[in-house]
C-alpha cells in the first residue's frame, strides 16, 4: 500500500507565495509520474502540475510560469512552488503518484484572498 502525505497549504493573500509538498512512502515501486491536482467548489478535478520519472514536466496553462514542480526521487516527495498566486487558485489540491496503480492524496486547502 501506497501513503501519499500532503502539506504546506493555507491561505495567502492575492501576490504570495506558498510551497506544497507530497511525500509517498510504503510499497512504492515503479512511480511513472508524480502531480498535483485541485478542484475548486463546483468544478472538476483538474492537473496543475505533472512530473515524470525522468523529469519532464507539464503544467496547465493557467499556471505555467507562476508554478513549478519538482521532486527528490531519493525521498519520494514532489514539490509544487506556487507564485503570484490568485484568487482562482483557490483550490484543495492534491497530489496523485502514478505506478502500476494511482494513488491520491488526502488534499491540501489553498486559499487565496485578494
Amino acid at each position: 500500500q501506497v501513503q501519499l502525505v500532503e502539506s504546506g497549504g493555507g491561505s495567502v493573500q492575492a501576490g504570495g507565495s506558498l510551497r506544497l509538498s507530497c511525500a509517498a512512502s510504503g510499497s512504492i515501486s515503479s512511480i511513472r509520474a508524480m502531480g498535483w491536482y485541485r478542484q475548486a467548489p463546483g468544478k472538476q478535478r483538474e492537473l496543475v502540475a505533472i512530473i515524470t520519472r525522468d523529469g519532464t514536466t507539464d503544467y496547465a496553462d493557467s499556471v505555467k510560469g507562476r508554478f513549478t514542480i519538482s521532486r527528490d526521487n531519493a525521498k519520494n516527495t514532489v514539490y509544487l512552488q506556487m507564485n503570484s498566486l490568485k484568487r482562482e487558485d483557490t483550490a484543495v489540491y492534491f497530489c496523485k503518484l502514478q505506478s502500476w496503480h494511482d494513488y491520491w492524496g488526502q488534499g491540501t486547502q489553498v486559499t487565496v484572498s485578494s
